[in-house]
This record gives C-alpha cells, structure tokens and sequence, in this order.
C-alpha cells in the first residue's frame, strides 16, 4: 500500500526517536545529540548516536543507521509496513485505508480480532473455575504451573454447546459474526449456531502483527474425534500464513546480541512450550501442517537461518523431506534451513522430562545443514549397490538442484553434491555397500566401502584428540590463537585433518566455523567430519558448555591440549622404559632393570 506523501513525517513529527531508542538502550545527552554503547555489537565505549532534530540514528561500530522505521525494523524484526503500523498507532495516526471498501474489511478485521480477544478471557475464567479441574489437572501433568498459563495464554472451553455463545452475545456479538469469526459452527440444516470448541485445553494464535486471528483446541477426551482442532479460515485467519508464538518468538530473536540466526520450528503447540521453559523462547511451530512457502518467509524474516527441530520417527523425516522441497526453489545467498530431529521418537517435553533444560538445548544447537539432510535422505533412498541405482541417486540430485532460482545458489549445491559424488564413488565401483547400521530393507545409514579406511581411523584416534580438533573446527579462533600448540598435538590418523585445519585458517580468510568446515570439506575430509560431529554435544560440555564466555573456551581448550599431550609424553616414556628392561632382562643385568624402574617413578613424581 502507498503511503500518502506526509504520512511518514507526521508521525516522526509526534515520536521522539531518542524516546523510542531509549526504551531498549541507555542513552546519555551529548550536546544535540544523545549516546550510549551499540545495541548491535558488544563495546566498552559508545559508538551509537541518536539525533532528535534530524530524526536519524547511526552506530560507528556497526555502520547501521535509519529513522524509527529502521529502528524498529532492526531491533524488532518486522516490515516496512508493520513498523510504519505500529509507529501510527503509537502517534495516535489512522492508518490511511486506499479505498472505502479496504476500510470496511480492514474494520471487520479488528470487529473479528476483539471478539477473539474477549473468548480468549472467557477460555482463561473457564481454565481457573470449577468446570476447569480436569484441564488444569492435565496441565500440571505436562509440568506446567498456573504461572505458565497464564504465560501461555492458556484456557479451556467447557463441554457446553452454547457457553462461549452465551458469554460473547452478552458481551454485544451477534452469532453470524462469531461463525464468521471461527468461534461458532453454522449447522448446515439452519439450527441454531453452537461453540465449535468444547471439552479442550486452548492456545491462541496470533499473526505476525499481533493480532489474536484463530484458536488451537486440546481434547481432553480420548474419544474425540480429533486430537487438536484449529480454528477455520477465516477473513483474519489463513493457516499457512500463521505461525504459533511467532510475534514472541520474532521479538525474542531480534534482539542483535542474542546471537539468534533463526527461530526454532517444532511440531505442536505443547513443543513449543517446551522449547520456551528450556529458555529457547524463539521457538514456533505450524498448525497442524507441514511448513508452507509463505510460513519460510516468515522465519526468514526474523533470521536467515531457521532451525526445524522434528521427531526422530518417520513423520518427523518426511515434514523435514517436504520442508526440504518447499525451501529449495526460495533459496537465496544466506537464507537456508537447519534441520534437529530428537533421538528415540522423544518430542521436546519429552526431552526436558527426561534429561532438564541444558540436555535439550544441546540438542537443538547440534544442527545438520539443508544440503546435508537432502543428500541423507536420496542416498537413504535404495542401496547404492549398482550403478542403475548410482545413476538414479546421481539424477534425483540433480532434478532437486535445479529447483533452487538464485543461479549462485544453484552451482554452489550443484558443485557440493559433485565433490560428494566423487568421494563416495569416484572411478572405481565399490564391492559392497557399507555395513553399517541397516534396516530390513539393506539400507546403510552410512557411507560405502571407498570411505571406511578413512572412518576407522578417525574412531581409532583418541577421544581427546577428536574433542580437541572438532573444537578448533567449531571456533576457529582456537586454531588461530593456539596454531602452535595444535602442530604439536600427536592426533594419530587424524593428522591429516589437524594440518588441513591449520593451513585454512593461516590464510586469515576463515571468517567463522562454516568457512572452515566448507574448506575441509573442499578437501575431502567430509566423511571424517561427520563422524566427529556426532560428538558435538559432548565435545561443547568439555569446553565449558554451549554459553561458555571465549576466554573460558579457551583455557578449557589448553587444559584439554596439556593434559592430552602429558599422557603423551607420559606413554612414550613408559614405552622406552619398558623397551630398556627388556633389553636388560635380556642380558640379565638386575641391577640395570631396578635402576630404570626407580627411574621412571622418579620421573612420574616429578610430573
């Protein structure tokens, strides 16, 4: 919609930037202007000014700047026109309607969005009164206090037929508008309209902007025909444009210093909830359905890097396989997917039942990329026994590859799968699949024969090493920092990988972990890669954890290095002394043998 010239500078005329940008950053008057630290990058000094006569703000250390469009824009995630709506209602300004008949709709839109508003209260007495005991009892089973209701927006609707009816005509509504608004159900015969929730626990939705548009209903009963039931399309409520919690889960990622590159999509309402009291509060999830293209957008809208986090099970992989396919053709520079799939069938509540909060974050931060989870799932496909069927996984890459738009995107997927084509087949035909893990069907869940050499002799290398390396891969700054103490680390069958780590990143061209990882992967050191990513959720606990500050990662990562290479020196030592007893059983030199024994004991001591 065109904006009418002066609609902008009117309502920057009625909000003060300064007041705006100082609900969220400490600023200080400095002659015209006001400062304070950068609300985009960590900084002892400020570097951020905010100027109230020119209407405009400008970070040096990050080089952002704008007016309070961009403000909210950048701190909130939000469009152009939502940040233009929410700075008018905030002036006290009417959004100006292109015509009359967009004003009526635009004016039914909020007549619809109150009565919800109002069900919602209704929902919340009924989930606190007596008809609510066995909704609040199923609640506190799933570990949820009546603070988390409230939280949560939480409510019930009674088996009544006409209560939420009752309760909203009393209140001025008429039933058409309620059928309208997805709260009542329109018999086809021309009775009486009656609620459509009854006997559920309810979650409200909310649009991007805000708005309550639909409901999500529990039941309760195990003989209800439906286990979850959403609310109809409505004038203000289209399912695959709607994402649960996504204003929350939005404002929570825009935060710069949270460090969020994505929201995290679950499968269900109660996931959600879950992610959030695990203190992953940019969680949401779809209603009901697998992702839609227009459900991408919105998480590309509030990060480039969405995390989909799904149930180990078959379903799980088929949402993620179809989320796949949708995302593919929408793929631009830095917009992509990561996908998370929980192990044992186990959902998120499940998860933080069983093993508390940290364990699930550890999960849900050890992600595998678009590009990884398209080549698992064709090379799961059939076993790769023959070359019809190599020939078959070579064009279903290929047919998937040329659904991506951007050409730049395009050849760079194109040229990983060549690379990954190469190593796992390259010119001479492997003699049999690998035998890893298979199902009844034959199907490997690993690599064929061309690359075991390599993977046994990563899993032959110590626990230590592998921790050590695959935390150098992970933050790159510890291969920069302590480059010498990483070329005296004895990684074994791994030494290929720790020089390869290290010449990527003598370059000073390796900017961050997937950089570093591109280049190793350019090497051929893909298959190894995945086998120490496994470890990834233990490899971070002995760094300090997932939070830990860089200077403890550090230190955690030298104590690591020392004491590896103490056992080390220790065991190459015990070797040698065990070779010059030998030598001296050998000549029957008594004295000689106690000496060395006496020796090393005095050795160990002093270490």
């Amino acid at each position: 919609m065109a904006l009418p010239d002066g609609f902008l500078d009117e309502i920057k005329a009625r909000i003060r930037l300064s007041d705006l940008v100082g609900r969220t950053v400490a600023l200080r008057r400095q002659g015209r202007e006001f400062a304070g630290l950068s609300p985009f990058k960590k900084e002892r000094t400020p570097s951020f000014f905010v100027n109230d006569e020119k209407g405009f703000y400008h970070c040096f250390s990050s080089q952002k700047n704008g007016d309070a469009v961009n403000w909210l824009q950048e701190t909130q995630g939000l469009s152009f026109m939502e940040a233009v709506e929410t700075l008018a209602a905030e002036a006290g300004l009417a959004m100006p309607a292109p015509d009359p008949e967009a004003a009526r709709k635009d004016e039914r839109r909020k007549e619809l969005a109150e009565w919800n508003e109002l069900a919602q209260q209704y929902f919340a007495r009924e989930l606190n009164g007596p008809r609510g005991s066995e909704a609040r009892a199923y609640l506190e089973r799933r570990g949820l206090s009546p603070r988390d209701w409230e939280n949560f927006g939480l409510g019930y609707a009674p088996e009544m037929r006409t209560g939420l009816k009752d309760f909203l005509i009393n209140k001025g509504a008429k039933p058409d508008e309620l059928v309208t608004a997805g709260l009542l159900i329109a018999p086809e015969d021309g009775g009486a309209a009656f609620d459509r929730f009854r006997g559920r626990v309810m979650f409200p939705i909310h649009d991007p902007r805000g708005r309550l548009v639909a409901f999500g209903g529990r039941a309760l009963s195990k003989d209800a025909r439906a286990k979850y039931l959403n609310s109809p399309e409505t004038p203000l409520f289209h399912k695959s444009h709607v994402l649960y919690r996504y204003p929350q889960a939005r404002t929570a990622a825009s935060d710069p210093k949270s460090g969020i590159r994505g929201l995290i999509v679950a499968e269900g309402y109660m996931d959600v909830i879950a992610l959030n009291r695990a203190g992953l509060v940019h969680a949401v999830a779809p209603l009901g359905t697998a992702l839609t293209e227009d459900q991408i957008r919105l998480l590309w809208r509030a990060g480039p890097e969405p995390v989909i986090c799904l149930d180990g099970d078959s379903a799980g992989q088929r949402a993620a396989g179809l989320a796949a396919e949708r995302a593919l053709p929408m793929l631009e520079p830095g917009k992509t997917l990561r996908f998370v799939f929980l192990p044992d069938g186990q959902d998120p509540d499940d998860v933080l039942k069983a093993k508390g909060a940290e364990t699930l974050r550890a999960l849900v931060n050890d992600t595998r990329s678009l590009a990884d989870l398209v080549w698992d799932r064709e090379f799961a496909a059939e076993p790769l026994t023959d070359p019809d069927r190599r020939a078959g996984f070579r064009r279903r890459l290929r047919a998937l590859t040329s659904k991506i738009a951007d050409p730049d995107v395009r050849e760079e997927y194109k040229a990983e799968f060549d690379r990954r084509l190469a190593s796992a087949f390259g010119r001479k035909p492997a003699r049999a699949p690998w035998r890893g893990r298979q199902d009844a069907s034959g199907i490997s869940d690993g690599p064929p024969v061309a690359e075991t050499r390599k993977l046994a002799q990563a899993r032959r290398a110590p626990p230590a090493v592998r921790h050590l390396l695959l935390a150098a891969i992970e933050w790159p700054e510890l291969a920069v920092s302590e480059a010498e103490t990483l070329a005296e680390l004895d990684c074994g069958p791994l030494d290929s990988l720790r020089d390869a780590i290290l010449d990527a990143c003598s370059t000073g061209q390796i900017a961050d972990h997937e950089m570093l990882r591109n280049s190793l992967v350019r090497q051929g050191h893909h298959p190894v890669l995945r086998k120490l990513e496994a470890e990834r959720a233990p490899m971070r606990a002995s760094m300090g954890g997932e939070d830990a500050d860089p200077s403890s990662r550090l230190n955690a990562w030298r104590k690591a290095a020392a004491s590896y290479m103490e056992r080390v020196e220790e065991e190459r030592i015990r070797g040698e002394a065990r070779l010059l007893e030998s030598e001296a059983l050998a000549r029957g030199d008594a004295a000689e043998v106690h000496q060395l024994i006496a020796g090393y004991k005095a050795s160990r001591r002093r270490r």
